[in-house]
């Protein structure tokens, strides 16, 4: 499969009820066997209510990124600044899209965007059963720096890899 011409805009106060649906069905499609549905749900609301991505938007240290192809939004990246460090906080891609290079323009749009700022590394974190994700990120330049465990409440924790691309 080619890769896909995509459009990458900022996200705008009218695009959170999108974006929120968005990330619902990306992670429908992704997260299932991986961690319960119970802890897909906390997550969600935890991460992409309404209210939660408004001031996300207002929050100088960080940047939110939509991708379209062909007028239909089908992915996005939110990074920010965390403990002095440029981290790549989200990055969902609509499974109908995924290895066809979406995942691939919006990494290097936030790479660019840290670099920018002076910025010598990206970060991210990636639970650790999401070998998809994982082998994506290895593609893109991205290395297993150590791993952690993040209780993150609600008797839930995430079990990640903290990865990161040199810039």
């Amino acid at each position: 499969m080619s890769s896909l011409n995509i459009e990458i805009r900022p996200v705008t106060p009218p695009d959170v009820p999108a974006i929120a649906a968005l990330a619902r069905e990306i992670w429908q499609a992704t997260y299932p066997g991986i961690i319960t549905q119970e802890q897909i749900d906390f997550m969600l609301e935890q991460r992409y209510g309404h209210e939660r991505l408004y001031d996300d938007l207002e929050d100088l240290h960080k940047w939110l990124f939509q991708a379209f192809h062909d007028g239909r939004r089908v992915g996005f990246a939110f990074s920010e600044l965390s403990k002095g460090e440029f981290k790549l906080d989200k990055l969902y891609i609509h499974p109908d899209v995924q290895r066809r290079g979406v995942g691939g323009q919006l990494i290097e749009h936030v790479a660019e965007l840290a670099r920018k700022q002076g910025h010598s590394c990206v970060i991210l974190q990636v639970n650790k059963r999401n070998e998809k994700a994982i082998n994506s990120y290895m593609k893109y330049g991205f290395v297993v720096r150590t791993s952690t465990v993040d209780d993150i409440g609600h008797g839930y924790v995430m079990d990640d890899f903290v990865m990161e691309k040199k810039l």
